[in-house]
C-alpha cells in the first residue's frame, strides 16, 4: 500500500512500465514512507564502490535520519523515483530543489541537485538512462529547469549517462569534482537520443521473444492434440535449434521424457535445471498466474501466452489480462498474448515455429504481425501458395518472421516496427490490424520504417469505431478516414483486403521501386492488354498503349519484347500479361524467358516486373522460383490472376516510391517573428486558472467564437461579400469549438471570442469584426462602425453553419436592407435573444474553407481542412495531418482534398491565394503545437480570395495538458 509522502498526494501519473538496454522491463514509480525497507535491502546489495561514488566517502549503511529523508518527499521540491523488477528496487534517483547558493529552496528556483544510485548487477541495462529521463519530466512539470550534478570524475559511468542525453550543458571541475549543469528543456538530440534509445530497447525486447535458446512448453498434454502438445509438435517439425522442454504438473513423478517426442518432461518449471529464455503458456486462464510466477522466478525473459479467457470475455477477463500484464512485468518479462497464435522465426540459426501453425514456412524478406489469429493462418497459407520457394531458397512470398498477438496486451505492431526498422532479414513490412492503441507512436515508427522498407497495413474493424473485444486501446474517436490520412503521411500503404495485403508484399519484396507511373504493358491478349490500360488509368497510373504480340507469340517474342520495355526510358514499370496458347512452348519455358529479360534490363535504373496470368498457374509457380532451382541470384516475378490486382500493387509501390523520394528532403516548420509564444502562455494560464478540477463550459463569456460574438477590432476585414457555402461544417468535425478529427469533446473552457480573437492574434491569425446586434438599432449602429455592405447572421448553437435554413442575409448595402433582413430573421427563426444575431463587414470574394485542430486522446494534435459545404461535408472530404505540419505538410493537405480543384481554377475560375492558406495552416498548427492546452481551435468560415483570405469565424477551447505526451520520457502502454 502506497501512502503519501508529507503534504502531495501520491503522483501515480509518475510511474510507467519501462523497457531496458537488455529488452528486459522495470518499473519506474515515487518512493513513498512505505519503502523504508526496501531501501535499505537495496543498499545493503549494492557495491562499496559504487557507494563511494554516490556519496564521495564511505558509507557502509544508511542511517535512520537517512532513510527518513530518502523516503519522505513533498513531490514538488524533493522527489525520489525507484526502478524496481518485482518487489526489489534496482535504481533511485531524486532531486532537491536549490537556490543560487546551492541551498535547499522552493519555487520560484528553478535548479535542483539530481543523484542516482544503481544496483552493480543492473548496471549497464540503461537504468540510469531511463530513469534520467523520467525525472527530468518530473522536474520539469514541477517547474524546475535546469539541473546539476556532482560526480566523481572516476565515475565515468555516470558521467557518460549526462553528457549522452542531449541536454544544453555546463561542465567545471573543482574540488576534485566534476560539475555538470544542464538544462531540461528538450532538444531535439535529447528527443534523438531518446527515441533511439527507446529504439533499441524495445528491438532488443522482440528480438529475445523470436530468438530463444531454450523454449518450455506449459501445458503440454501427456496425449496427443491440445494446444500444447501441437505447438510442442511444430517446434520439433520446424527444427528449431534450440533445446524444448515440456512442463505439466500433471505429468508422473518419474517421467522423465515426453515420447515419442523424445523431449525433456517437467511438472514444474523449478525442476528444469538451466535457463529458459521463453515459456509457451496452454493452460487455462484461472492457472496462468501461478505459471507466470513460476518464470519469474526462474528467470523467464518472455511469455507467450496462448490461453484464452481475457478480455475477449468480458469484465473478469479484462481485469484479469490487466493482472496478467502487470504481473510479467514486476518480472522483467514481456507477453505475446494472451489468446495469441504464436510466433515464427525462420532465420537459419533459430527455426522457431512456436505456434498453431502446422509447418514452418520457408525463409524470405517479408516481416509479417497481424492481430487476428485466423487471418494469420490465412496470410500465412496463401503466401505460401503464392510461392514460397524452395527448402534450400528462400522464395518470392518467404517469411523472416511472424507474430500473431491476439489480444496484444503488451507487445504490439510498434514493438514489431521498432524491430523489423533495422533487421537485416527483413525488407517489407506486412501488417494486419484491427486496433491501433496509440496512433501518434505507430505513426511516428511508421514513418521512420517506411524510410527504409515498405510497411503495408490492412486494418479491421474500420467502420465500427471501436476495438475488438480483447483489446486494451485508449479512448479514441478518430474516424477511419483520418487514420487512412495519417498513415498515408507515414509513408504506411494502406489497403483494404488481407489478399491486398500480400499482393503489394510480394511484389515490393521482389522487384525494385518504380521510377514513376509510366507502365509498359504487353503480352499475347489484345483483350487482357486493354483491361490492364485501364486498370492503370483507375488507379492513376500513367500506362502507355498496350503492345499486342498476337495470339501466335513464342516465349522467345515475350523475351524480347520485355527486353525492349525495359531499356525505353518511356517506361518506369512492366506488366506482362499471358493467357494460355495452342501449339508448342511451356509455362516454364515462357517462365525463363520473363526471368531471363529481367535479369538483363541493361543500363539504367532497375524496373518492376509484373505478370497477369489467365488459368496459367504453372507460370505463376515457376515465375516465383517453385518446382525447380533456378539459378543463383535470379530474379524472381509476382504473378496475379487478375489485371486489377497487379495493377493495383504496382500502384501502391509507385504511390510509396514517391513519398520515399519526397521523404529524403523533409519539409521544415517555419519560424514567424510575430509568434508571441510567451504571451499566448501566459494568456492560457490566466483562462485555466478558474476551470483547474472543472468540467467543460465553466469558462466565462459565450461560446460562439470570436467574430460571432463582441470582438475586438483586428483584422482589415475590408470586402464585399461573406459566401453562403462558409455557413456549412467540415467532415469530421462538428460545429462546436470541441469537435475535431475524432468529435471528441473533453473537459475544458470554451473561449468567449474576445478571449478566441486575443489568442489567434498571437500567433498572427485575424479574425474578421462582429458586433452583436440583440435589436434593429444597434445592428445598424453596428453596421455604421463597421463600415457597409455587411452581412446578418445567428450565432446559436443549432443555427451556426445552417445556411440551408435560410439564416444568412448578405450584401447589406444600407440601412434599409439591414432592417428588413433583420425583421425577416425574427419573424422566420425566433426571437432576437434565442439567434444571438451578429453584424459582420463583407469579406472579398473567393472559396469557402475550414480549418481545424483537435486533440485527440491517442492520436494527440491533429490538423484538419476542407472546403466549407454541404457537398464536402456529405463526402466527407477533409484531409488530416498530425501536429506540427511542415510547409510541405500544408502544401499537401490542401492539394490532398478531392474538391482542390476549385482552389486552383476550376472551369477558368481565377486560383485563390493557396500560399495564404498553407500560412494559417502553419501558424494554427504552431498555436496547438506549442501549447498543448489548446485542445479545440475552430475556424469556420476562412474565405480564400485571390489575394489573402479572411477568417469569419473562430472558436476555440482549454483544457489542462495530459501529463504525458509522445515527446515524454519513454514508457509502455499503462495497465
Amino acid at each position: 500500500m502506497r501512502s503519501p509522502s508529507d503534504h502531495h498526494a501520491y503522483p501515480t501519473h509518475w510511474e510507467a512500465d519501462v523497457v531496458l538496454r537488455d529488452g528486459g522491463t522495470a518499473q519506474i514509480r515515487p518512493i513513498t514512507t512505505d519503502d523504508a525497507q526496501r531501501l535499505v535491502s537495496f543498499y545493503e546489495r549494492v557495491s562499496d564502490e559504487s557507494k563511494y561514488y554516490r556519496f564521495f566517502a564511505p558509507y557502509p549503511r544508511l542511517s535512520d535520519r537517512d532513510v527518513h529523508r530518502f523516503t519522505h518527499h513533498d513531490y514538488v521540491d524533493r522527489v525520489g523515483l525507484a526502478a524496481t523488477v518485482g518487489d526489489e528496487f534496482i535504481a533511485t534517483v531524486r532531486y532537491d530543489r536549490i537556490d543560487a547558493r546551492g541551498m535547499p529552496a522552493a519555487a520560484p528556483a528553478d535548479e535542483a541537485e539530481v543523484a542516482f544510485l544503481v544496483q552493480d548487477a543492473h548496471q549497464g541495462r540503461g537504468v540510469a538512462s531511463a530513469l534520467l529521463e523520467h525525472i527530468a519530466a518530473v522536474a520539469r512539470e514541477r517547474g524546475i529547469r535546469r539541473f546539476a550534478a556532482e560526480v566523481l570524475p572516476a565515475n565515468t559511468k555516470m558521467i557518460k549517462v549526462f553528457t549522452d542525453a542531449g541536454y544544453t550543458q555546463k561542465r567545471s571541475f573543482e574540488d576534485g569534482v566534476v560539475r555538470l549543469e544542464f538544462d531540461l528543456e528538450p532538444t531535439d538530440r535529447s528527443l534523438a537520443v531518446m527515441r533511439g534509445r527507446e529504439q533499441r530497447a524495445e528491438a532488443r525486447s522482440v528480438q529475445r521473444l523470436l530468438a530463444p535458446g531454450s523454449v518450455a512448453v506449459i501445458g503440454t498434454s501427456r496425449t496427443p492434440g491440445g494446444v500444447g502438445r501441437t505447438v510442442l509438435r511444430n517446434l520439433l517439425d520446424g527444427g528449431f535449434t534450440g533445446r524444448v522442454h515440456a512442463v505439466n504438473h500433471a505429468f508422473p513423478d518419474d517421467m522423465e521424457r515426453l515420447e515419442p517426442e523424445g523431449v525433456p518432461a517437467h511438472r514444474s518449471l523449478r525442476a528444469i535445471e538451466e535457463p529458459v529464455d521463453l515459456a509457451v503458456v496452454a493452460v487455462p486462464a484461472e492457472r496462468v498466474p501461478a505459471v507466470v510466477a513460476e518464470c519469474g522466478d526462474h528467470g523467464v525473459q518472455g511469455l507467450v501466452v496462448l490461453s484464452a479467457g481475457y478480455a475477449e470475455s468480458g469484465r473478469e477477463g479484462r481485469d484479469r489480462q490487466r493482472d496478467l500484464v502487470r504481473q510479467a512485468r514486476s518480472h522483467g518479462m514481456r507477453v505475446i498474448g494472451p489468446n495469441a497464435f504464436g510466433v515464427i522465426n525462420t532465420a537459419e540459426g533459430v527455426r522457431l515455429n512456436a505456434s498453431l501453425s502446422p509447418q514452418l514456412p520457408n525463409p524470405g524478406r517479408l516481416g509479417l504481425f497481424t492481430q487476428s489469429g485466423a487471418i494469420g493462418i490465412a496470410l500465412l497459407s496463401g503466401l505460401h501458395r503464392r510461392g514460397a520457394g524452395l527448402a534450400s531458397l528462400a522464395g518470392i512470398a518467404g517469411i523472416s518472421t511472424f507474430v500473431s498477438a491476439g489480444n496484444r496486451a503488451d507487445v504490439s505492431g510498434n514493438d514489431l516496427l521498432q524491430y523489423w526498422y533495422d533487421d537485416p532479414r527483413t525488407d517489407v513490412v506486412l501488417m494486419y490490424l484491427e486496433s491501433i492503441g496509440n496512433p501518434r507512436k505507430f505513426t511516428r515508427l511508421a514513418r521512420r520504417t517506411a524510410a527504409v522498407k515498405p510497411v503495408v497495413v490492412v486494418k479491421g474493424a474500420r467502420h465500427t469505431g471501436s476495438a475488438p473485444t480483447g483489446h486494451a486501446v485508449p479512448t479514441t474517436r478518430i474516424p477511419d478516414a483520418t487514420v487512412s490520412d495519417l498513415l498515408r503521411q507515414a509513408g504506411v500503404i494502406r489497403v483494404d483486403t488481407v489478399t491486398e495485403l500480400a499482393d503489394a508484399g510480394v511484389l515490393l519484396a521482389s522487384q525494385p521501386l518504380p521510377a514513376g507511373p509510366r507502365v509498359a504493358i504487353l503480352g499475347n491478349s489484345e483483350s487482357l492488354g486493354l483491361i490492364t490500360y485501364d486498370a492503370c488509368l483507375t488507379e492513376g497510373l500513367r500506362p502507355l498503349p498496350p503492345h499486342d504480340l498476337t495470339t501466335a507469340a513464342a516465349p522467345e517474342d515475350f523475351r524480347r519484347a520485355l527486353a525492349e520495355a525495359l531499356t525505353d526510358d518511356a517506361s518506369d514499370a512492366v506488366v506482362v500479361t499471358a493467357i494460355p496458347w495452342v501449339g508448342d512452348g511451356s509455362a516454364r519455358a515462357l517462365a525463363t524467358a520473363v526471368r531471363e529479360a529481367a535479369q538483363t534490363s541493361g543500363p539504367g535504373p532497375a524496373k518492376p516486373v509484373a505478370v497477369v496470368h489467365l488459368e496459367i498457374q504453372e507460370l505463376a509457380e515457376a515465375l516465383a522460383g517453385t518446382g525447380g532451382e533456378p539459378a543463383p541470384g535470379t530474379r524472381r516475378i509476382p504473378a496475379y490472376p487478375a489485371a486489377e490486382r497487379a495493377v493495383r500493387a504496382l500502384a501502391e509501390a509507385v504511390r510509396y516510391a514517391r513519398w520515399r523520394q519526397e521523404a529524403a528532403e523533409p519539409g521544415r516548420v517555419p519560424e514567424y517573428d510575430d509568434i508571441d509564444e510567451a504571451g499566448a502562455a501566459a494568456d492560457i494560464q490566466v483562462l485555466l486558472a478558474p476551470a483547474e478540477g472543472t468540467s467543460a463550459g465553466t469558462g466565462e463569456g459565450t461560446s460562439g467564437g470570436a467574430g460571432e460574438g463582441a470582438g475586438g477590432e483586428t483584422g482589415d476585414g475590408a470586402g464585399d461579400r461573406t459566401s453562403v457555402g462558409a455557413e456549412s461544417g467540415v467532415s469530421g468535425a462538428s460545429g462546436t469549438a470541441g469537435a475535431g478529427p475524432g468529435d471528441d469533446v473533453s473537459p475544458g473552457v470554451e473561449l468567449s471570442a474576445a478571449d478566441t480573437q486575443r489568442l489567434l492574434a498571437r500567433y498572427g491569425v485575424s479574425v474578421l469584426p462582429a458586433l452583436p446586434a440583440p435589436d434593429p438599432d444597434t445592428a445598424v449602429r453596428a453596421a455604421e462602425r463597421l463600415g457597409f455592405p455587411v452581412a446578418l447572421k445567428p450565432t446559436a448553437p443549432h443555427l451556426r453553419h445552417r445556411a440551408d435554413l435560410g439564416g444568412v442575409r448578405l450584401e447589406l448595402g444600407g440601412e434599409p436592407e439591414l432592417r428588413r433582413a433583420y425583421a425577416e430573421l425574427t419573424d422566420y427563426l425566433g426571437r432576437p435573444e434565442e439567434l444571438g444575431l451578429v453584424v459582420q463587414r463583407m469579406a472579398p470574394r473567393g472559396v469557402d474553407t475550414v480549418v481545424r485542430a483537435a486533440i485527440d486522446p491517442a492520436a494527440g494534435a491533429v490538423l484538419s481542412f476542407g472546403l466549407a459545404g454541404a457537398p464536402s461535408e456529405l463526402l466527407g472530404d477533409t484531409a488530416h495531418g498530425l501536429v506540427p505540419v511542415t510547409g510541405r505538410d500544408a502544401a499537401e493537405l490542401i492539394r490532398s482534398i478531392r474538391t482542390a480543384p476549385l482552389l486552383f481554377g476550376w472551369r477558368g475560375s481565377k486560383p485563390v491565394d493557396t500560399a495564404a492558406l498553407e500560412e494559417l495552416l502553419l501558424r494554427v498548427s504552431r498555436l496547438v503545437d506549442d501549447h498543448p492546452e489548446m485542445v479545440a481551435v475552430d475556424l469556420e468560415p476562412v474565405v480564400v480570395a485571390q489575394h489573402g483570405l479572411s477568417v469569419l469565424g473562430a472558436s476555440a477551447r482549454l483544457a489542462p495538458p495530459p501529463p504525458r505526451t509522445d515527446l515524454g520520457p519513454r514508457h509502455m502502454p499503462a495497465y
